[in-house]
């Protein structure tokens, strides 16, 4: 990629609204990007002051500490609970979370920095926990191989959930990774059916592209775990559905599935009605009436769908073994970057699991 010729300047105003108060909505901010390669796209290239986010006590997830190299994502999944936390940077969660795409280009530095301080107590750091590490830019910018060998360095255990192939990259990295430390590794896939996939998640990688990715994470030896998620009412939560994707699954070698039913919070709610309005109208009635108590889907809907993928695991031999689900209701992983003043996290209710992957 020419990237270098692609630099965004702060005087062409018809580039991208509010350029001039880029840094103060950005700390850090080096330059904007745009590459043919990614058309309609911008990356905000900043330096970051920290690479490890801490999850503060009252979260339910089994982990303190998270990386997120970018903010944003073109994977541009239309049910994504991370969408709301591009508002805190005065973008719009809707076309600017896949559009305008932030990168700590010096996170890898910045987290060897921080586990090689006399502090660090070397404890489980998970990765994918709000926009994914491996979207396509990573094959550009490399930001995940820095951030590997310094956790593997210090000794710092790590999961990485992602949807994006790219991963297949690094596995030599995580092998060697995995001989000095925990290293857990989970893929989100949920669906089977293409077309609905590419209308979902344009830009993520097809169904086939991430079986085939798990049988590569596999092969190299390492644990997989599968995140059936989110499980779409009436859209993707037969039990033909679940069983046909279980049984894809199993031929893979998963080593834990664990699902996950939408969860819509404010952000997202308005960006998934607005796509289900146009490719399912008939569904909007439904949905209307399923999430009027708030972001989830109704308690026995939840219960009665856990029960069922346990039921098609256990019968296509797969145990949960991967992915624990926390113990009670909380935030769902990604709003540890949020820009509460506080640091603190919204009060919400959900099933998502913890994404711990040992």
């Amino acid at each position: 990629m020419r990237w270098e010729r692609q630099a965004v300047r702060e005087d062409d105003v018809g580039a991208l609204p509010g350029m001039r108060r880029l840094e103060s909505v950005m700390p850090g901010w080096l330059r904007s990007v745009r590459t043919p390669e990614f058309a309609g796209v911008t990356f905000h290239e900043v330096h970051c002051r920290s690479g490890l986010n801490k999850v503060p006590g009252s979260s339910p997830m089994p982990f303190r500490w998270t990386v997120n190299p970018y903010r944003g994502c073109t994977h541009a999944c239309v049910y994504c609970f991370a969408r709301r936390t591009h508002s805190y940077l005065e973008l719009d969660p809707g076309a600017d979370f896949d559009a305008q795409i932030v990168v700590k280009t010096n996170i890898g530095a910045v987290v060897r920095r921080e586990v090689f301080t006399p502090r660090w107590q070397h404890e489980q750091v998970a990765m994918g926990t709000n926009t994914d590490p491996y979207q396509r830019a990573e094959g550009r910018y490399r930001l995940m191989p820095p951030v590997i060998e310094a956790l593997a360095d210090s000794g710092t255990p790590f999961s990485i959930l992602t949807k994006g192939t790219t991963l297949a990259r690094d596995l030599p990295l995580l092998g060697r990774a995995a001989r000095d430390v925990p290293v857990g590794m989970g893929v989100s896939l949920a669906l089977l059916d293409p077309a609905l996939q590419h209308r979902l998640e344009p830009g993520t990688p097809a169904p086939k592209a991430r079986l085939e990715l798990i049988r590569r994470i596999r092969d190299a030896g390492l644990p997989c775990g599968v995140l059936v998620a989110p499980v779409l009412p009436h859209l993707t939560d037969t039990s033909e559905q679940l069983d046909a994707l279980i049984g894809e699954l199993a031929a893979a070698g998963v080593t834990g599935v664990s699902a996950v039913a939408l969860h819509l919070r404010p952000g997202a709610r308005e960006w998934f009605f607005a796509w289900l309005q146009r490719e399912h109208p008939q569904l909007v009635q439904r949905y209307t009436r399923l999430y009027a108590g708030g972001a989830n889907l109704p308690r026995a809907y939840r219960a009665q769908l856990t029960e069922r993928v346990r039921t098609i695991a256990a019968a296509h031999g797969i145990g949960g073994g991967g992915l624990r689900l926390p113990d009670r209701p909380g935030g769902l992983p990604g709003d540890e970057e949020s820009s509460f003043p506080d640091g603190s996290l919204p009060a919400v209710a959900t099933d998502a699991p913890a994404l711990s992957l040992f």
